[in-house]
C-alpha cells in the first residue's frame, strides 16, 4: 500500500481545499443542494479511502463527520454556522492527522474522542452550542450567491478529464529546455534569413511551429489561476470575523487571472499576511464603524488583473487606515529617523516605515497580528520575483496594496525595435499599433498644414515643447527613445521616423524609434538586481545572434518621461484612470481675442488642433462656419469685433500656385460623436501638466474664472459656453456661483463629457474625483475614496447607473451618499426607475444650473433623500 500513500496524500489535500471553501459557501446558502451534495461527496470519498488503507483514526474522524452531514443532507439537520463550524473543526483534524501521516508515513497518535463525541451529538439532534462571539447578523455575508439548483448535480457530471502527476522540477526541467530550444530556434532563423533562400528554409520554418506549439504547451502546465491562492481566504477571514467579533465581507475579483505556478506559490503567504492584518487591524468593530458612519460590515476586496505586461494584484479593505501621526511617533521612537529627517519626509515615505522589520503600531499583541513580524517579509517575498509593493492609505477611509509582478520566467512575443543604435523588446500585449511618420515640425512657427502630406503622411508636431502625433482625431503624446535613455548622438535625424503606439493604464502613448525590426519569441529574464529601479525596463532576453538586449516597460517609460498617456474610449475597464480638480492633467495654453493673459483648457476636450485657410471660412445666417470633413463646421470667434475675414489668421506659407502668402485661423476643434465645433484664437502656445484649481471665480461669461497653471495666471474655458454658441440645443445652463467646497463623485464613461463636467463643478467650489465607468467607481470606494456626493450618468456599457446605484445602496461607505443621475432622457417612466435604483435626483444631462442646485440642497439636506427628488 506505500505505493498508494503519496496518491491519496495528495487527492486529500485537493478535498481539503475544496471543502473549506464549499463549507463556507454552504453557511452563506443552506439550501444549496449542489453545494452540499459536493460536501458530503468529499468527505464519503477521505472515509473511504482511509479504511481501504488502513487508516482507523483517520476514518474514525471523517466517518462522523460524514454522519452529520448525511443527516443535513436529508433534512433532518439545518446547516447553522454552529453546525458548520463543528464539521470544519472535524477537517482541522483531519488535516492534522494528514500533516503527521505526510511527515511520517502512518498516522500520529492522538485522543479524537471529544470531537467524535460533539459529532455524534449532533447527528443525535443535539444541536452544538451558538459561538459567543459571533454577532446574530453575521450569518450571511460575502460574496455574490449562486442561484441553487432544484436536485444535487448527479456524481458523474462531476468527473473531469483525466490527469497525471509530476513533480515540479520535471516541469522546471522542461521549461528550461524549452527556453533553450527557443533561442536555438532563433539562432536558426536569423542564419537562414541572412544565407536567403536555402534547402533549410521549409525544415526551418516546420521546427519553428513545433517549437512553438511545445513552449505553449509547457507554458500552460506552468501557469495556474490566482484563485488557487485565494481558496483558502474565505474560511479564513469567516474564522478571523468570529475571533475578532466583526462583521467582514470578502470580495474577490480577476480569480481566473494566470500566473506562472512558482510565482504563485510566492505569493500565497504575503496575500494570507496582508488579510489577516486588514482583518486584525484594518477594519474596525461594528460600534466603532457606526460611530464613524460605515454599515457595520467592513470590506476586503482581492483584485487581481493584467496590465502593459505584468500582473497587478491589490488588496483593500475599508477600515481605519494608517495613522501617518503614530507611524511616525513610533519611527522616532525606535530611532529609524530623526525629528528632522521626518519633517521633511512625505506621508507615502513615512507609511513605508510599517515594511521595516520589526515595526508595528499596534497597541497590543495578538493571537492573530501585532508582533512586528510580516510586512518586512511580505515585500522580501515579493521583490524575489521581481515585483513591487505600493501602499496607500486615507486615514479612516482604508488602505490598499498595489502589488505589481513583472514578466518572469516565460517566453513571450515582443517587437524588436532600435534607437540611438541600440536594440529592444517592447511585449507585443502593449503594441497597438505602428505609424510611419514624417519629418517634425511646429505649429508655433507657422508652418504650412500640408507639410505632413509632403512627407508622406503624417508628421511629429510640437506644441511648445511636447511632441504629439495627429492619429484619427486625437493628440497622441510621444517619447523619443533615443534622449530618454541618454543615448542620442546628435546626429542626422532621417526623414522619416517610426512611432510604436503603446497602451499604457487607461491611454495610448507614441515611442518613437529608428526602426523596427520584426516580431520574435523571447525568453524573459528578470531584471538584475542592481537595476530594479530603472523602471523603464520589466526584464531581459538573449536574441538568437547571442545579443543580451533589454525588454521596455511602456508604463515605466511614461513614468520615467513624465508624460501622460492620452484617454482613448477604447481602454479596458481595469485601466480607466480617474481625473480629478486636485490631480495634474494635460492643458492646452492658448492666446485668443487679443488678451495678455492666456487661457487654458484641458486638452482631452479638444479633439483636433487645426489651421484652416481664411479663404476657407465662410459667412452664413448663423455666423462663419467652414467646410470640413464633409460637413459645416461652425466657427466661434471669442471676440468678433476682433476678427476680421481676410485680416485675422497667420501666415501659412506660399500658395504653389499663384505665389501669394496664404493666410490660416488656428482653430481648437470640440467634437462628441457627430457634432462638432471650432473655437477660433489667435495662437497655440503650449501643452502642460498641472493642477487645474480655479482660486478665482469668472466674471465674464466664457470663462470659468481664473488658476495659476504652470507658474502663472491663465483664464480657465468655459467650454460649455462656446460649444451652445456653435450649437443651442447641445447644453444648457450658465455658471452657477461659488458653494463651500465638498468632494464629488463624476462617474461618466464619456471621456468628453467627463473632462467638461470636472472644471465646471470645480469652478462651483467642489473637489471633484471622475470615474470612467462603474467599475472604476466601484474601486474607488474599495480603495478608501471619502466623498460627499455621487453624480452618475445613467446610459453606460457594462454596469449602467441604475445598475450602479442599486450597487451602492447595498451597502459599504457610500451607501447614504446623495446619488444625482444624469441622463438625455427625463421621461416619467425613466425618473421612476432611477428613484427605485437609488437616486436621490434626476437632473437633464449638462443642464449646469440645475445640477449645480441639485447638488447644494442634496448636500444641505438633512436625510438623503430630498424633499422635491422626483416631483
Amino acid at each position: 500500500m506505500d505505493d498508494l500513500l503519496p496518491e491519496f496524500l495528495t487527492e486529500t489535500n485537493e478535498s481539503l481545499a475544496e471543502l473549506d471553501l464549499a463549507l463556507v459557501k454552504l453557511e452563506r446558502t443552506p439550501d444549496d443542494k449542489a453545494t452540499l451534495s459536493l460536501i458530503f461527496r468529499l468527505v464519503h470519498t477521505i472515509k473511504g479511502t482511509c479504511g481501504f488503507l488502513g487508516l482507523p483514526r483517520l476514518e474514525h474522524v471523517a466517518h462522523a463527520a460524514e454522519n452529520v452531514l448525511g443527516k443535513v443532507r436529508d433534512g433532518e439537520l439545518v446547516a447553522t454556522p454552529e453546525v458548520i463550524s463543528l464539521v470544519l473543526k472535524a477537517l482541522d483534524r483531519i488535516k492534522l492527522i494528514v500533516s503527521g501521516l505526510g511527515a511520517t508515513g502512518s498516522e500520529p497518535g492522538g485522543d479524537d474522542s471529544a470531537i467524535i463525541a460533539a459529532l455524534d451529538r449532533a447527528t443525535a439532534g443535539e444541536l452544538p452550542a451558538a459561538s459567543s462571539t459571533e454577532p446574530a447578523e453575521a450569518k450571511a455575508q460575502g460574496e455574490p450567491q449562486d442561484p441553487a439548483p432544484d436536485a444535487p448535480v448527479a456524481a458523474d457530471s462531476q468527473a473531469g478529464p483525466q490527469t497525471i502527476r509530476v513533480t515540479v522540477d520535471l516541469l522546471e526541467d522542461l521549461m528550461t529546455l524549452v527556453g533553450e530550444l527557443v533561442l536555438t530556434r532563433n539562432q536558426l532563423l536569423q542564419l537562414s534569413r541572412a544565407q536567403g533562400t536555402s534547402a533549410f528554409s521549409a525544415p526551418l520554418q516546420r521546427l519553428s511551429h513545433i517549437t512553438s506549439d511545445l513552449q505553449e504547451g509547457v507554458m500552460k502546465t506552468r501557469m495556474q489561476p490566482i484563485g488557487n491562492a485565494w481558496n483558502k481566504l474565505p474560511r479564513l477571514v469567516r474564522d478571523l470575523a468570529q475571533e475578532t467579533s466583526k462583521k467582514i465581507s470578502l470580495e474577490m475579483r480577476g480569480q481566473d487571472t494566470e500566473l506562472d505556478r512558482q510565482v504563485l506559490e510566492l505569493m500565497r503567504d504575503p496575500l494570507t499576511h496582508m488579510v489577516r492584518n486588514s482583518a486584525d487591524h484594518g477594519l474596525e468593530t461594528p460600534e466603532d464603524r457606526r460611530r464613524a458612519g460605515k454599515p457595520e460590515t467592513g470590506r476586503i476586496m482581492l483584485n487581481a488583473y493584467h496590465e502593459g505586461g505584468h500582473i497587478i494584484i491589490e488588496v483593500a479593505d475599508d477600515g481605519r487606515g494608517l495613522d501617518v501621526n503614530r507611524i511616525r511617533e513610533k519611527a522616532l521612537q525606535k530611532g529609524l529617523a530623526t525629528e528632522a529627517e521626518l519633517a521633511a519626509m512625505t506621508e507615502t515615505q513615512i507609511r513605508a516605515f510599517i515594511f521595516r522589520a520589526g515595526f508595528s503600531t499596534a497597541a497590543s499583541i495578538t493571537a492573530i497580528s501585532g508582533r512586528g513580524v510580516g510586512m518586512d517579509v511580505v515585500r522580501s517575498n515579493i521583490e524575489r520575483i521581481g515585483g513591487t509593493i505600493e501602499l496607500t492609505s486615507t486615514f479612516g477611509a482604508g488602505s490598499c496594496f498595489t502589488i505589481k509582478i513583472p514578466l518572469t520566467l516565460a517566453i513571450v512575443s515582443a517587437l524588436i525595435v532600435s534607437a540611438s543604435g541600440e536594440r529592444f523588446a517592447i511585449p507585443q500585449i502593449s503594441v497597438m499599433e505602428l505609424v510611419r511618420v514624417g519629418q517634425e515640425r511646429n505649429r508655433a512657427q507657422g508652418d504650412a498644414p500640408d507639410s505632413a502630406e509632403k512627407t508622406g503622411g503624417m508628421a511629429i508636431e510640437h506644441i511648445g515643447e511636447t511632441p504629439v502625433l495627429r492619429l484619427r482625431d486625437r493628440l497622441l503624446p510621444l517619447i523619443s527613445l533615443g534622449p530618454l535613455l541618454r543615448m542620442d548622438d546628435g546626429g542626422s535625424k532621417p526623414e522619416t521616423t517610426t512611432v510604436v503606439v503603446t497602451s499604457v493604464g487607461s491611454g495610448l502613448l507614441g515611442i518613437v524609434v529608428d526602426e523596427v525590426f520584426d516580431t520574435e519569441e523571447i525568453v524573459v529574464k528578470p531584471v538584475a538586481p542592481i537595476l530594479r529601479h530603472v523602471t523603464m525596463f520589466s526584464g531581459n532576453t538573449i536574441l538568437g545572434d547571442g545579443s543580451v538586449i533589454m525588454i521596455l516597460d511602456p508604463n515605466g517609460v511614461a513614468r520615467s518621461a513624465g508624460v501622460a498617456a492620452r484617454n482613448t474610449s477604447a481602454s479596458n475597464e481595469n485601466g480607466k484612470r480617474s481625473a480629478g480638480s486636485d490631480e495634474k492633467v494635460a492643458l492646452l495654453l492658448f492666446r485668443a481675442a487679443n488678451e495678455a493673459t492666456p487661457l487654458a483648457v484641458p486638452l482631452s476636450l479638444v479633439a483636433r488642433l487645426e489651421d484652416i485657410p481664411v479663404s476657407k471660412i465662410e459667412t452664413s445666417a448663423s455666423g462663419f462656419v467652414t467646410q470640413y470633413r464633409g460637413k459645416l463646421m461652425p466657427l466661434i470667434a471669442m471676440d468678433e469685433a476682433c476678427f476680421q475675414l481676410g485680416r485675422g489668421g497667420k501666415d501659412a506659407g506660399e500658395n504653389e500656385t499663384s505665389g501669394t502668402v496664404e493666410k490660416t485661423q488656428p482653430v481648437l476643434v470640440f467634437a462628441d460623436g457627430e457634432r462638432s465645433m471650432g473655437l477660433m484664437v489667435d495662437a497655440i502656445v503650449d501643452v502642460v501638466h498641472d493642477r487645474l484649481r480655479i482660486e478665482i471665480g469668472g466674471t465674464r461669461p466664457g470663462l470659468l474664472g481664473t488658476a495659476v497653471i504652470a507658474g502663472q495666471a491663465a483664464d480657465v474655458l468655459d467650454t460649455g459656453h462656446w460649444l451652445t454658441r456653435a450649437w443651442h440645443d447641445w447644453f444648457g445652463g450658465e455658471q452657477e456661483k461659488s458653494t463651500a467646497r465638498r468632494r464629488v463623485l463624476v462617474v461618466e464613461d464619456s471621456d468628453f463629457f467627463r473632462q467638461l463636467l470636472v472644471p465646471t463643478l470645480s469652478a462651483a467650489g467642489y473637489d471633484v474625483t471622475a470615474a470612467g465607468s462603474a467599475a472604476e467607481a466601484l474601486r474607488l470606494r474599495d480603495n478608501g475614496l471619502v466623498v460627499d456626493a455621487i453624480v452618475s450618468d445613467i446610459e453606460m456599457p457594462d454596469m449602467n447607473g441604475l445598475d450602479f446605484a442599486r450597487t451602492v445602496r447595498l451597502g459599504g461607505a457610500w451607501a447614504e451618499l446623495p446619488m444625482i443621475a444624469l441622463s438625455g432622457r427625463g421621461g416619467t417612466e425613466e425618473v421612476e426607475q432611477g428613484r427605485e435604483a437609488g437616486f436621490t435626483d434626476y437632473v437633464a444631462k449638462m443642464q449646469r444650473e440645475a445640477l449645480i442646485e441639485s447638488l447644494r440642497q442634496c448636500l444641505n439636506a438633512q436625510s438623503g433623500v430630498l424633499a422635491h427628488a422626483f416631483s
